[in-house]
């Protein structure tokens, strides 16, 4: 009996498999391909959760497939012969919202120009550009007081310490960014 295993997949927004293969991709079609499969590099991909399929996006189309067949597991993502499309949505608009949802959640953590806080926290494509700007800018300004500042040996140290410290806050804050997605994705596709 073959084992069938529910995962994610994003397409790209016309909905075509890549890398010249060609075939149209729509709710209830099964995709196949032959043997041999390998990750990232042949077969047909998909990752057990939204937010790792995320990490592969090509596009803003997101299915939920079922895998069957040969599969090959890696860390966040499976290969296999056999892609059946159960349901795609696209979710570009959810994406942005997460996205200013994990911006907003940090944003204390520095001086952000009120016209960036005004975008992220209304969505306003009309702030957007203008919000962009005032980022980048403010970025280059910090990185500039930034390195003058880390010139000192202590600094220099400190920045070590801080690094692994934010290093491990952003791995927590990312599993927790990843279970907030997942769980709002999943509840699309009900």
């Amino acid at each position: 009996m073959n084992k069938t295993i529910k995962a994610w997949y994003f397409s790209t927004d016309d909905c075509i498999l890549q890398y010249g293969d060609g075939r149209k991709i729509k709710e209830g079609v099964i995709h196949k391909v032959d043997e041999p499969i390998k990750l990232c590099e042949g077969g047909l991909h998909a990752s057990l959760t939204p937010f790792e399929a995320l990490y592969y996006a090509r596009g803003s189309i997101l299915w939920e497939v079922e895998l069957s067949g040969k599969i090959i597991s890696g860390d966040n993502k499976r290969v296999a012969t056999v892609r059946k499309y159960i349901k795609g949505l696209n979710i570009e608009n959810y994406l942005r919202e997460f996205a200013r949802e994990e911006a907003l959640s940090v944003i204390h953590l520095w001086r952000a120009p009120s016209i960036v806080k005004e975008y992220l926290e209304t969505g306003d494509l009309n702030l957007r550009g203008a919000a962009r700007a005032a980022a980048w800018t403010a970025a280059a300004n910090a990185a500039w007081n930034a390195a003058w500042t880390a010139a000192a040996e202590a600094a220099w140290n400190a920045a070590w310490i801080a690094a692994a410290a934010a290093k491990a806050a952003r791995y927590a804050a990312k599993d927790a960014s990843g279970i907030r997605f997942n769980d709002k994705v999943e509840k699309l596709f009900k």
